[in-house]
């Protein structure tokens, strides 16, 4: 796997890709593409949040577990698949929820490319998985490094709104210093929640923290 990321983040997490850890999870994906097992995303979108959203351009933090582990849909992004590939059920949710919180309409394109160019870092936990299986790669070591992004932005930059969503994202936010930054925490906008993720508004209050920050609010529609 050949590692390709934008300069700012390139600089940030130069020291993460030096680690022997990161170097054993290069190794273990290469070994499990040599005996055939399909891995999710494509390697060149990988890191495509990192690519979309350069480090000194963040200004909120989606954080999702692992890739889609159907065919087609991991990208790289959190909650995304592409435009041609139906929208999975937390997604759907989460549109709905826009609609509910800011009155307009979605188009159902689940593509969220158009956030992550806005700013929004949509970070998976583990940035690779194996085909059908969920959670396949979620002790190779990429927690070590998503971990060690938050820490670098917790740590780095300032107003960040982070949104964490389900009990796996929530307990991220010891990694987080809650004075530099916001947390917006809910429930997972999965059907398993059974409607809990309803009425957070997390959409409405990132844009109001945004612009008390003298930040240019997200354009959620898509």
């Amino acid at each position: 796997m050949q590692v390709k990321i934008e300069k700012s983040w390139g600089d940030a997490l130069h020291d993460e890709f030096g680690k022997p850890y990161f170097a054993e999870l290069v190794r273990f994906l290469h070994k499990e593409k040599a005996a055939g097992k399909t891995i999710y995303p494509p390697g060149p979108a990988i890191f495509k949040a990192f690519e979309l959203t350069p480090a000194d351009k963040v200004k909120v933090v989606i954080l999702g577990q692992d890739p889609y582990p159907g065919q087609g849909q991991a990208m790289g992004l959190s909650f995304s698949v592409p435009a041609n590939i139906p929208a999975p059920p937390s997604l759907r949710n989460i549109f709905k929820e826009i609609e509910d919180d800011l009155g307009i309409r979605m188009s159902g394109c689940p593509d969220l490319r158009k956030w992550a160019e806005q700013g929004v870092l949509l970070l998976n936990s583990s940035l690779t998985v194996q085909a059908g299986m969920p959670n396949s790669h979620s002790r190779i070591g990429w927690t070590e490094f998503t971990d060690a992004v938050i820490r670098w932005l917790s740590d780095n930059r300032e107003g960040i709104v982070f949104l964490l969503w389900g009990n796996y994202a929530r307990n991220k936010k010891v990694l987080i210093d809650t004075s530099r930054h916001h947390v917006l925490e809910a429930a997972h906008p999965s059907p398993l929640a059974r409607g809990a993720f309803s009425g957070c508004r997390h959409f409405s209050r990132t844009n109001e923290i945004l612009m008390s920050e003298g930040l240019s609010p997200i354009d959620w529609q898509l």
